[in-house]
């Protein structure tokens, strides 16, 4: 079997911290209903990040699906910034104290993989980005992953289901075993050619047997206009340094009449290596950058009591809102029974947290993973790193 748990031991709060439960039953034992309202906040990014990307917002609706509570969330994509709250989650409180721990669970890691796919495509430009990083997971949350990915501005994902979950086509090359089996890259091109649909985009991998420029030179020879471009997958610590190879195989391209053939980018790319290699990139295959990236370290807190503010040492008590001028950018939080409406810019202030579950039934319309990566790379030209 699977180490993971199914879908029906997750809505039914198996997957929750031991605390939890004993607290729901000491709550049951004593008789003890009061109605809480919770925040979700991040006081901290990793690492330098002045921004994140709120992601996992639809299967926390999931998650709460005709449960008694209330729920008031940014919408998914929305950028947010440490200390601004970005859920806020409201009922009897035994009715949804062991589901803290996955929906942090959702959130935090679809949010940390959806803002580092976001800092890789900034980087990037107009260069394609694509998730590659399913292999250094467990497959079970590959399709979360790549979703995550994709909202966050990966221009695709390489995964079959993943892509079928988001309503795209799957992107791929080819794989060193392909070559490995036929002997040789030209043949192993030719085959893929031959054999797969004229819609899918042929790259042939030409780092497996010989030197990359000669093997570009060869591939590029043997299809001619067909070959839209060439993946590097090598290691620079192999052969010195990366940007030469490409400079060496873009300059052995460019003179023999191949000037289209794009340079396809894999192999342990960061946001580092993007920046430096871009110069001769056309697109790149980000893997464990991405899958494997920094959660956003969101806390889940009470706030408020029987509707009186009341919250631990270190936090705001009390229900609040978040307000953003669409004009000039200014975001300020207040308490939510108070209405910013005018900026000093001129512009009208709007309110973040929305209604998003109402009683367990969700209120407003879920947007398509398109829509929301259409809004993140919009907001992304703005934003700075």
């Amino acid at each position: 079997m699977f180490h993971i748990a199914s879908e029906k031991e997750i809505k039914e709060g198996k997957v929750t911290d031991v605390y939890f439960k004993r607290t729901e039953e000491i709550l049951k034992k004593k008789r003890i209903k009061k109605r809480v309202a919770m925040e979700v906040v991040a006081h901290k990014f990793p690492s330098h990040y002045p921004w994140a990307i709120l992601a996992g917002i639809e299967e926390v609706v999931e998650l709460f699906r005709d449960k008694p509570v209330d729920i008031d969330s940014m919408l998914e994509g929305t950028f947010f910034y440490p200390e601004e709250p970005v859920l806020t989650i409201s009922g009897e409180y035994s009715s949804f104290a062991v589901y803290e721990t996955p929906l942090l669970g959702l959130i935090c890691q679809a949010s940390g993989i959806a803002t580092k796919a976001a800092r890789c495509k900034k980087i990037a430009g107009e260069r394609l980005v694509v998730s590659f990083g399913a292999r250094r997971m467990h497959p079970a949350i590959s399709p979360m992953i790549e979703r995550a990915a994709f909202l966050g501005g990966c221009d695709g994902v390489a995964v079959i289901k993943s892509a079928e979950l988001i309503g795209e086509e799957a992107i791929g090359t080819m794989p060193h075993a392909l070559i490995l089996i036929m002997g040789d890259t030209v043949k192993a091109t030719e085959a893929f050619h031959e054999v797969i649909p004229k819609g899918v985009k042929r790259v042939s991998l030409i780092d497996t047997l010989g030197d990359e420029k000669f093997e570009a030179v060869r591939v590029a020879k043997a299809l001619g206009k067909d070959l839209f471009a060439v993946r590097l997958d090598t290691p620079a610590s192999r052969r010195g340094d990366f940007l030469k190879i490409l400079e060496e195989v873009r300059w052995e391209l460019d003179q023999r009449g191949f000037k289209d053939v794009k340079l396809f980018l894999s192999g342990g790319i960061d946001e580092e290596e993007i920046l430096r290699l871009s110069p001769k990139a056309f697109a790149y295959g980000v893997g464990t950058a991405i899958s494997n990236a920094r959660v956003i370290d969101f806390s889940l807190d009470i706030i408020e009591i029987e509707e009186k503010p009341f919250t631990k040492r270190g936090k705001l008590s009390g229900r609040k809102q978040l307000w953003r001028c669409p004009k000039c950018g200014k975001r300020e939080v207040t308490l939510a029974n108070r209405r910013l409406i005018k900026c000093s810019c001129g512009g009208r202030f709007e309110g973040l947290l929305r209604p998003l579950v109402r009683r367990g039934k969700l209120v407003t319309e879920l947007p398509r993973v398109q829509g929301i990566r259409k809004n993140v790379l919009k907001e992304l030209k703005k934003a700075e790193l």
